[in-house]
């Protein structure tokens, strides 16, 4: 059982999730939020918290982004693309349950105080970037620490807003080796 509501963006990624653990989960419908469900999630985010698991692409981001808006102190949580691609269509829908498990039991919460423990030295010292297989080295390190693939400066982001530790991100990096 998940403590808190886990928002996703349709009724096919409800049931996927439901599949997958047994929480509550409220479906935004896209961009369609309406007043109704902008209600349900602040009021979700303040009795019981909020997790929040959008597809992996450009849309599910921006809904992410308006989702934490509306909710400060959400958890975000990441299934990788390769993850929820079934027949060229990408969403949690497609996601196995156990992608589904892993992303949530790993979701992480933006932080609240601006950090910079983490620069682009760091990445360009692990082949995170500005090598020919970085994009892949951005992908396994994401799926390693549960924060998803994003570009460079999307995974310094993540990296410094979402409390990653110096350890874990120094621990994930060696396994890229």
């Amino acid at each position: 059982m998940i403590k808190e509501i886990i928002v996703v963006e349709g009724r096919d990624d409800v049931t996927a999730v439901k599949q997958a653990v047994d929480a509550e989960v409220i479906a935004v419908h896209g961009f369609g939020m309406n007043a109704d469900s902008i209600h349900r999630i602040q009021t979700a985010g303040a009795q019981r918290g909020v997790i929040v698991l959008t597809d992996p692409d450009h849309a599910g981001e921006t809904i992410r982004k308006r989702i934490e808006a509306i909710c400060p102190g959400v958890r975000h949580a990441y299934i990788m693309r390769k993850e929820g691609m079934r027949k060229g269509n990408i969403g949690v829908e497609n996601a196995s349950p156990e992608a589904i498990r892993r992303a949530l039991a790993s979701a992480h919460a933006s932080s609240c105080e601006a950090r910079h423990e983490f620069t682009t030295k760091d990445l360009l010292a692990h082949g995170l970037m500005g090598a020919v297989d970085s994009k892949e080295r951005r992908q396994e390190l994401g799926k390693h620490l549960g924060i998803g693939y994003g570009s460079a400066r999307t995974l310094l982001s993540r990296l410094n807003n979402y409390g990653i530790s110096r350890d874990d991100f120094e621990g994930a990096a060696q396994k890229l080796n």
